[in-house]
Order: C-alpha cells, then sequence, then structure tokens
C-alpha cells in the first residue's frame, strides 16, 4: 500500500517536472532551458517528496525518498539536456 503511493507520487512528480519543462520549451524556445527547469524541480520535488515520507512513515531514513525522487529528476534533467546537445549538434552540422 505504502510502495504504491510513493511510486505514484514518483510518477506525479516526474510528469509535473515534464510539463514544467515543456512549458518552459514553448516560452523561451530553448531546450537548454526546459532542462535546467527540470534540474531545479528535481531539487524542489526532492525536497516536498522527503517532507512528504517523513510526515507519513514517521522515521528519519524516509528522507532518502527524497533523495530517491531528486535522482530519478536528475536523471530526466539528464536525459533532456543530452537531447538539447544532440539537437544543436544536428542543426550546427546540417547549417555548414
Amino acid at each position: 500500500m505504502m510502495t504504491t503511493f510513493f511510486l505514484i507520487l514518483i510518477g506525479l512528480f516526474i510528469v509535473t517536472s515534464n510539463i514544467m519543462g515543456f512549458i518552459s520549451f514553448k516560452k523561451e524556445k530553448s531546450l537548454y532551458s526546459a532542462a535546467f527547469t527540470i534540474l531545479l524541480s528535481s531539487v524542489v520535488f526532492g525536497g516536498i517528496g522527503g517532507i512528504l515520507a517523513l510526515a507519513v512513515i514517521r522515521d528519519a531514513f524516509a528522507i532518502f525518498y527524497g533523495l530517491q525522487v531528486g535522482f530519478y529528476l536528475l536523471i530526466n534533467s539528464l536525459i533532456v539536456l543530452l537531447a538539447a546537445v544532440f539537437v544543436t549538434v544536428v542543426r550546427r552540422y546540417r547549417a555548414g
């Protein structure tokens, strides 16, 4: 039961972070901006996840849940950053 709740919460945080990154991309027209937004949201959502875990589990080791959420979002940010670098390299190659 608790595991399912936290997995759903991780999924919700990842989806929310990606939506925020997409909005940032549409606003600024930069994949680097989207990657930076997702990177910053990993810190915020990691903290929120840690606080929620502490409130629900009531154990000092629950803070590691927040670190796990932040880690998944960092990986997500790295994937977006690598996609931005790849798109930039392809554009520069095609331009000349």
